[in-house]
């Protein structure tokens, strides 16, 4: 009769005795593991040491006593590899999930098809729904570079919510997909200041919302009407009677529709009136030369992204970008030594 050896096969910390032939091989080792522990041959891996190190499947029909150093005292085996029935419980596990995420998306997709978008009208006001969420601001960036962009972020907010902007962008289907702040210091020169941008026919809003000092915000009213302004700028680019016309028809809606009256503040210091309409209607300042087209444009890369990184901007209409910054900076620069020249010569 064959002599027996037993072996001690570590498996995740715990240590099992098979009692083998001596005469066994690696194979019959592996299918008595399969049958012990219940891991299947192909998921098995042995690692001996000292040596002869990892063994996998398929295993040789070498004997152990060959290739095993059993009178070692650094002799151990452990075993790596996964139990059929805790496999089993993966895929289960798996197939769960993936029927339980399968339903969750039919329900919403009946949701969708059922709630249809509705809009009910008393007295000029509107009262909107679900297509409050397909016309409106999809996303608001204020410039994370200037002082309290989380202000801006509530003034874009406020602007976005307004009803009475809310009722004549849903009314004309307008979804703009991004509404940020300007740098006033960027659309400032000697002889005018911008106070407002819209790029490709409503891609991107831009607004000037803080004063040219960064130190508080300028009139409500006043930034609401340029809103309207570069609305109108969605459907017709250059100055002319018909959108004049339109700029006239939604400021009209907007006052109708804004059943809040337009007049609440934020806080009772963030907001002041600095007279903006008035300096609009003298032509110290103007809304915008007109809508920008052509070229591509990336959200987020007019200015600054939600960390502060400038990205790069393409190429406008007939002046770039970058001239216009160049030319506002070198007015500016001319300014500020033509102030020092005569501060010098008091």
């Amino acid at each position: 009769m064959d002599s027996y050896i037993e072996l001690t096969v570590h498996h995740h910390g715990t240590p099992y005795s098979l009692h083998m032939s001596a005469s066994a091989t690696l194979q019959d080792l592996s299918s008595t593991i399969e049958t012990t522990l219940n891991i299947p041959v192909e998921n098995q891996k042995l690692l001996v040491s000292p040596n002869p190190g990892m063994q996998k499947a398929p295993f040789q029909p070498t004997r152990l006593d060959a290739i095993l150093p059993l009178d070692s005292p650094k002799f151990k085996i452990t075993l790596l590899g996964t139990p059929a029935q805790a496999i089993a419980n993966l895929h289960e596990q798996a197939a769960s999930n993936r029927r339980r995420e399968e339903a969750r998306a039919s329900a919403l997709a009946t949701a969708r098809r059922t709630n249809k978008p509705s809009v009910t009208r008393s007295s000029g006001i509107h009262t909107l729904s679900d297509s409050s969420t397909s016309y409106t601001f999809h996303r608001l960036l204020p410039l994370s570079y200037l002082p309290n962009p989380n202000r801006s972020l509530q003034f874009l907010e406020r602007l976005r919510d307004d009803p009475g902007i809310r009722a004549a962008m849903s009314k004309h289907q307008f979804s703009v997909p991004l509404l940020t702040e300007m740098n006033p210091a960027e659309h400032t020169t000697s002889e005018s200041r911008t106070l407002g941008l819209n790029r490709n026919r409503g891609e991107v809003i831009e607004l000037r919302l803080r004063t040219d000092a960064y130190d508080g915000y300028r009139d409500y009213r006043t930034i609401r009407k340029t809103l309207c302004h570069e609305l109108a700028h969605c459907v017709l680019g250059e100055h002319d009677r018909a959108f004049w016309d339109l700029t006239a028809q939604i400021e009209r809606e907007v006052d109708r529709a804004d059943w809040k009256s337009g007049g609440n503040r934020l806080t009772q210091q963030e907001f002041y009136n600095p007279a903006d309409w008035e300096n609009v209607q003298s032509g110290e300042e103007f809304v915008d030369e007109r809508g920008w087209t052509g070229g591509e444009f990336v959200l987020g890369g007019l200015r600054e992204d939600e960390t502060g990184r400038r990205a790069g901007t393409p190429a406008m209409g007939t002046e770039s970008r970058r001239e216009i910054l160049a030319r506002a900076a070198e007015e500016r620069l001319q300014k500020e030594q033509k102030k020092g020249t005569q501060d010098d010569g008091r």
